[in-house]
């Protein structure tokens, strides 16, 4: 689904305009948008609603804006991290846009070989990218019991998602912001938000090009090769014309943005809805086919994308996106880190 037009911030003098009109007739709706979330969150401060903890450090990397942030590539820069430091991640997410497994079982492991249409494609991306156990459940608690239970070495879990999920308790907080920034900065469904913003986390994090206020912003850009569906790269400046682009995420004109800004000229780019579905994209490259009929064309996708698209066209080329952590961000998430696992070595002693 894409975002409303008028869930943008809008331009300089032109406070009139229709788009704005829209959200303002929305707008007392978001006020008892707003209504709803304050009372959700004070029933859990005030422990009506129960929170669960897991026994070990747990960070939540989120949003309070609807649809993709950057929260993936933030969680998989994460895991590294976290590798890198002698630590034992697993991560745990809802596994968004996934449909039922056959024995309808709702908590289960992302396993290399596991059907991307039963997991979800972002924990499909984060398994393949940092071989970290993920799991995966509506309630995350259930996916992070199962995980340790699974495997008792990891000593620390990184959620995907799940800010808004106060349901499970967690050490360290990071909201992500691409270059919508907030919007209009009006909540849902007049605007973008999930939930007022300022609200209190312990690092915001920046994954566009143009940050919209304070907050460390991450560098990001594209790999200098493809890769297809054995793995086997192929570098951006010797692909063959025409080139053909496909996105199934939240942003897709930055992907097409980022080809073009390494001077790929593209002969289509087409964008499918975030966490499109394996008949979307059957039914994209269907059509695809039948208007090059006359000769192949070369396919670019993003690697959320190729999960789904390589099973239906595995001569696709996925290219990866470089995501690099400011070390300021590093440091400070290290300090809370410190911080953390202090605190669970305590309440280990304590109790």
């Amino acid at each position: 689904m894409r975002a409303p037009v008028f869930w943008q911030a809008p331009p300089p003098g032109q406070h009139h305009r229709w788009p704005q009109r829209c959200a303002m007739l929305l707008w007392p709706l978001s006020l008892l948008m707003r209504l709803l979330v304050r009372l959700r969150q004070g029933l859990y401060l005030s422990g009506v609603l129960k929170r669960h903890s897991a026994p070990v450090v747990m960070v939540v990397v989120g949003n309070v804006v609807a649809g993709g942030g950057g929260k993936t590539p933030t969680v998989i820069a994460l895991v590294e991290h976290l590798r890198a430091r002698g630590l034992k991640p697993g991560v745990i997410s809802r596994g968004y846009g996934r449909s039922k497994s056959a024995d309808g079982e709702d908590c289960r492991e992302v396993r290399p070989d596991s059907p991307v249409d039963q997991v979800g494609d972002e924990p499909m991306l984060i398994q393949r990218r940092t071989g970290v156990p993920v799991f995966i459940a509506r309630r995350r608690i259930d996916a992070a019991r199962a995980l340790l239970a699974a495997h008792p070495e990891v000593n620390i879990l990184v959620s995907d998602d799940g800010l808004q999920h106060l349901a499970l308790a967690r050490d360290i907080e990071i909201c992500v912001f691409d270059d919508r920034g907030l919007g209009n900065g009006l909540l849902l469904p007049a605007g973008p938000l999930r939930e007022p913003w300022p609200r209190y986390v312990d690092l915001v994090l920046h994954t566009g090009q143009q940050p919209a206020f304070t907050g460390h912003a991450a560098r990001r850009a594209l790999a200098n090769s493809a890769v297809d569906a054995r793995g086997r790269s192929v570098a951006l400046d010797s692909l063959p014309s025409p080139l053909v682009a496909v996105a199934g995420t939240a942003q897709p004109q930055a992907f097409f943005d980022m080809l073009r800004a390494r001077g790929l000229s593209l002969a289509h780019a087409e964008a499918l809805p975030d966490h499109a579905g394996i008949p979307e994209y059957a039914h994209w490259h269907a059509a695809l086919k039948q208007a090059h009929a006359a000769g192949p064309v070369t396919v670019l996708c993003t690697e959320k994308d190729a999960a789904k698209l390589w099973t239906i066209c595995p001569e696709a080329l996925a290219v990866p996106l470089v995501f690099e952590l400011p070390p300021a961000f590093v440091g400070e998430f290290d300090r809370l880190l410190h911080d953390a696992f202090a605190a669970h070595l305590s309440s280990a002693y304590t109790h």
